[in-house]
């Protein structure tokens, strides 16, 4: 390969990770956050976080430089995923767009699609960086073991701070209660020994 097509692997690579490896986790983290926020400007920026218009140019830019630049016969695995993620992808933005006001009857219906089209771009695109790297590996001849690393690792803290934050507030509702819960004998068992002795007085009854 030519230095310039190395480059705009690269670049192509960069920005795919840069949308579906970071964009879009910290999207999901920011609507998931939100939940816990009143409405408010910290709401609204979580809002626009989650619809990061950044990471559909970023995988759109993508996708044009691979259309231009490489060679596209979509006889492997890694070129027909990216077909479909990239269809995804424009699908969930769309729907994003469209959403019914809430108290809508079409509002549980589009809830759910978007729900299922956001979790398969997330699967998909993570999917799709590693299969990248992968072709990546066999066209340069590079070795990508400390990307796969890194970017293993990146998913994972994400991941783990996205089950955390999901049961902090319940983490600290039981550290509030155990905090104020104070331990009472309810149930004592009173032995024949702890019964009061009966005083002989000499007289008889």
């Amino acid at each position: 390969l030519s230095r310039r097509l190395i480059f705009e692997v690269t670049l192509h690579g960069f920005l795919l990770w840069a949308s579906m490896g970071f964009l879009t986790p910290a999207g999901i983290l920011a609507i998931r956050m939100s939940n816990r926020e009143p409405c408010g400007r910290r709401l609204k920026i979580m809002f626009y976080i989650h619809a990061n218009i950044l990471s559909v140019i970023l995988s759109t830019a993508a996708a044009i430089m691979s259309i231009e630049n490489f060679e596209n016969s979509f006889n492997n695995y890694h070129q027909r995923m990216g077909l479909v993620l990239y269809g995804v992808i424009w699908l969930q933005a769309l729907s994003g767009f469209l959403r019914p006001q809430r108290g809508s009857t079409r509002r549980s219906a589009w809830f759910f699609v978007h729900w299922v089209l956001g979790t398969a771009v997330s699967l998909l695109g993570i999917i799709h960086i590693y299969t990248g790297l992968q072709a990546y590996q066999r066209k340069t001849s590079k070795s990508v073991k400390l990307w796969i690393m890194l970017f293993t690792a990146e998913i994972s803290f994400i991941a783990l701070f996205y089950l955390f934050q999901d049961k902090w507030d319940f983490i600290q509702k039981q550290g509030v209660m155990l905090g104020n819960e104070t331990i009472q004998p309810t149930d004592q068992e009173i032995y024949p020994t702890d019964k009061p002795k009966e005083v002989f007085t000499g007289r008889p009854l």
